[in-house]
């Protein structure tokens, strides 16, 4: 009798559990399907908010290049459209209402007028920079990462097109567009910290800023205060990188500083000046960052904080962002099959920038010894090393030049590097064949 009336309580003990499991996995979005369908829309969700982050949130930037720097009293005075595009700076055509489109479409937009720039500002239409206005007035202005890593797609005409994220903007001056700012004794002070810069005054940092050109950026100046390579005794910029096809990719930069998330906050703190939160004890090094040692930068507690919550988000964006795939005809399909063999074989390119990625996985960082290079760059980072730079949407950046500084003008002059600096005895037409499937990838 007992055993009777066991069974069917422990089957209806069994059910109760299982109802309750079941109804919470439904309601946490656990159950069947239930968490595939959560983790689609936490894709969708990060993707759309990591856009929006990486085209528009200046991260509380505004106070250093507006409230400080006085860059919106620039763009008031001096920065019309015309100016503007030779600066490099690009047009988002898709922002623009339709009064301003249609009078550059009919050539009665004032393009010297620096009005029309403020009016491109207040509608959300210049890729990089966001306005501060109050009353209709310009009162501040923030810079966002789309100002490096965006460009356009010219659609419209030159500079004003339809936004391309992740690549990087070989136009644009940065230098001249710091140059350009009334108040620089900020950042004189900053680098003041440094011993080699103690003197420094405002006009001289000017001029080393104007020397930087197009597509340039020396993210260390304000760490190590080494403006000038002395083995050239020229400035020390680094071309712009483009922020694509990151996804596998371990390490960002061209001398590995640190993951995708580590340069973004990096970047958003001490050179965009966002307000963040920011901790590296590498850089605690009184000799070889002595600005960041002096000033307690390695160790950044801004409050409010506005760049960690938006770390995550901008990463899954970054990575969304596939390397793009070159145009029908811009390379001969022939040669670049050629050349693909000798990549992954005799030319042993494939050892280091391993397919499909084009990078190493794992830790991917090579001595300059290794690389047949200065050291000068390498020095300057913690890793004391060269990135393996992935290669996918290399005919997307081919202004400026190959490797971080450009020193190699064109893709055979890399190839021919390698070939010597290996030794790998390639034939012309051999040399030929590895640079079509360069531009193939």
């Amino acid at each position: 009798m007992r055993t009777r009336f066991r069974i069917p309580f422990l089957l209806i003990v069994a059910f109760l559990l299982a109802f309750g499991v079941s109804a919470w996995a439904s309601s946490a979005g656990v159950g069947p399907f239930g968490w595939d369908r959560t983790i689609d829309a936490n894709s969708r969700r990060m993707t759309v908010e990591g856009r929006d982050i990486f085209r528009f949130d200046t991260f509380g930037s505004e106070a250093f290049w507006g409230d400080t720097l006085g860059l919106h009293e620039t763009i008031k005075t001096v920065v019309s459209p015309a100016v503007a595009l030779e600066l490099g700076l690009k047009v988002d055509v898709e922002a623009l209402p339709g009064s301003i489109r249609n009078a550059l479409e009919s050539g009665t937009l004032d393009l010297d007028d620096p009005a029309n720039t403020v009016a491109l500002l207040q509608n959300n239409a210049v890729v990089g920079l966001q306005g501060v206005f109050e009353g209709g007035d310009l009162t501040s202005v923030g810079i966002t990462c789309a100002l490096c890593h965006s460009t356009v797609n010219n659609s419209f005409a030159p500079g004003i097109g339809s936004r391309l994220d992740g690549w990087a903007n070989r136009d644009l001056n940065v230098g001249a567009v710091i140059a350009s700012v009334p108040n620089l004794q900020p950042v004189v002070d900053l680098l003041r910290n440094a011993p080699s810069l103690s003197t420094l005054t405002e006009e001289q940092l000017r001029q080393v800023l104007l020397t930087w050109g197009p597509g340039r950026f020396d993210a260390q100046v304000l760490h190590d205060g080494k403006a000038i390579n002395p083995e050239t005794g020229e400035s020390a910029p680094t071309l712009i990188p483009p922020a694509f096809g990151l996804a596998g990719v371990n390490l960002h930069t061209f001398t590995g500083f640190g993951s995708v998330p580590y340069w973004n906050a990096f970047v958003a703190v001490t050179e965009m000046q966002g307000q963040g939160t920011f901790f590296d004890p590498r850089l605690n090094d009184p000799e070889k960052y002595p600005i960041d040692a002096a000033t307690g930068r390695w160790n950044i507690r801004s409050n409010p904080d506005l760049v960690s919550s938006k770390l995550a988000a901008l990463h899954f964006y970054q990575l969304a962002i596939p390397a793009p795939k070159p145009p029908p005809g811009s390379f001969d399909r022939a040669a670049a099959a050629r050349g693909a063999v000798l990549f992954n074989g005799d030319a042993g390119c494939a050892s280091c920038h391993v397919p499909p990625l084009y990078t190493e996985p794992g830790y991917a960082i090579h001595t300059p010894e290794e690389m047949g290079i200065d050291s000068f760059q390498a020095d300057r980072s913690p890793t004391e090393g060269y990135r393996t730079t992935p290669l996918g949407g290399l005919w997307t950046h081919m202004d400026g030049g190959f490797y971080h500084d450009g020193r190699f003008a064109t893709l055979p002059d890399v190839v021919e590097h390698y070939d010597q600096h290996f030794d790998l005895g390639l034939t012309p037409e051999q040399i030929n064949d590895l640079v079509e499937f360069l531009k193939s990838l």
